[in-house]
């Protein structure tokens, strides 16, 4: 794995911002943010469901080779531009997930209220493309040489039942040339994301004879018996430490009201600080929810084997941790001083998580700016003060790579 060098991490950052080629990317910051803007509200009214990214992906690699970086897409449609800096051994990878959670034919056109911008996935992340295409402006802008090779990417597969897939294609094809990779996810600058939480999801199916709601009543519903094993997990007590969550995301089954079903489904995601926690979390499900198909065999004195219990994984996301005394914290926390930006640290589970469980020094940074409603219709961005979150993405970068004098 390549490494950072001191050089990352003890340079002076008002000595780097001086830079006369920095002091140009910094400048064109300060005065293009409704440029950034444009090119967010632009990206975002691209659908981009799961599986389906390539249409916002061809607009985002339009906006890379715009600025004269090397575009080209991979085989699981992540997009890859690339700055070659004088070693072009070692890299500084920057992603902003390409994908939502909203299925195709959301409506996702962006309304203006007063200073904020509403739309499905106008956050996340909206935020993080349109910042990767302002950081690209940014550096072209600025026409500084770097060491390392800084690698921009719009990638895949970051959410639901995506399991990170264009992550792990990107640590497969770079490897050991990795010295730091960056999650550019959503808006906030208050926090830097250092530790991957680890979560497994899973489809669970019941299925059984159905049959007709009258002539058949009494025959075991794979609904009811569902309904019964969620339940049944509902009142698993969730630790705190380690802290842990599930969430029952969708659910389904049958084909008429007057219809017993003949089966039902429903897709779950757990998470928790600890792997061995989430072990128990997954011990603990198939537990209730089996105990819910023998609860209603029981209850409609069906044989033991009306109703079958299947389980399908839908993604495993592996934990990791950065330690504190990291040297891609260390820069991240002397840009932060330089510019005034308060920040700590935090826990999420992002893209960062693949790398982070490899061993490679990993965070996940916002774009700047504001926002709510994540993975809701009510999503929503406020765009004032993106230059801090720019400013800061450009300092990071740029002090990671270091300046070929």
């Amino acid at each position: 794995m390549a490494t950072l060098s001191a050089r990352a991490t003890d340079d002076s950052l008002a000595k780097l911002a001086g830079d006369p080629a920095c002091a140009r990317g910094l400048q064109w910051i300060d005065k293009s943010a409704t440029w950034v803007t444009d090119q967010q509200i632009r990206l975002t009214e691209i659908p981009a469901p799961e599986f389906d990214e390539a249409r916002r992906g061809e607009a985002l690699k339009e906006l890379f080779a715009a600025n004269g970086f090397q575009v080209r897409t991979d085989k699981t449609g992540n997009v890859i531009a690339e700055r070659p800096g004088s070693n072009t051994k070692s890299v500084i990878l920057l992603a902003a997930h390409l994908d939502t959670v909203f299925p195709a034919g959301t409506e996702i056109s962006v309304k203006r209220d007063a200073g904020r911008l509403l739309a499905p996935g106008i956050s996340d992340n909206g935020v993080g493309l349109a910042s990767l295409a302002g950081l690209a402006r940014a550096l072209a802008e600025s026409r500084v040489r770097t060491t390392k090779t800084i690698v921009l990417v719009g990638d895949v597969g970051e959410e639901g039942e995506g399991n990170l897939r264009g992550m792990r294609t990107l640590m497969d094809s770079y490897g050991s040339r990795l010295s730091a990779v960056i999650a550019v996810d959503g808006p906030s600058t208050d926090h830097v994301t250092t530790q991957g939480i680890a979560s497994r999801r899973f489809e669970a199916t019941v299925t059984g004879p159905g049959g007709h709601s009258w002539s058949d009543f009494g025959a075991p519903n794979p609904i009811t018996a569902m309904a019964r094993g969620i339940v049944l997990f509902s009142s698993v007590p969730m630790p705190a430490d380690p802290r842990s969550s599930y969430n029952f995301g969708t659910i389904e089954g049958g084909t008429s009201v007057n219809s017993i079903p003949s089966r039902s489904a429903v897709k779950i995601d757990l998470r928790s600080e600890d792997d061995a926690e989430l072990a128990k979390l997954e011990a603990a499900l198939r537990e209730a929810l089996q105990a819910g198909v023998k609860e209603e065999t029981s209850a409609t004195q069906s044989p033991a084997d009306a109703l079958q219990l299947n389980f399908r994984s839908l993604g495993t996301r592996p934990a990791g941790k950065l330690p504190d005394d990291s040297p891609l914290i260390t820069t991240i926390r002397n840009v932060d001083r330089y510019l005034g930006n308060r920040s700590r640290l935090e826990r999420s589970s992002t893209d960062a998580n693949i790398p982070l469980s490899m061993g490679i020094p990993a965070v996940a940074l916002g774009g700047g700016g504001r926002g709510g409603g994540s993975h809701t219709l009510d999503e929503w961005y406020d765009p004032a003060g993106r230059e801090l979150g720019l400013k800061r993405l450009f300092l990071t970068v740029v002090s990671l790579a270091g300046v070929d004098r």
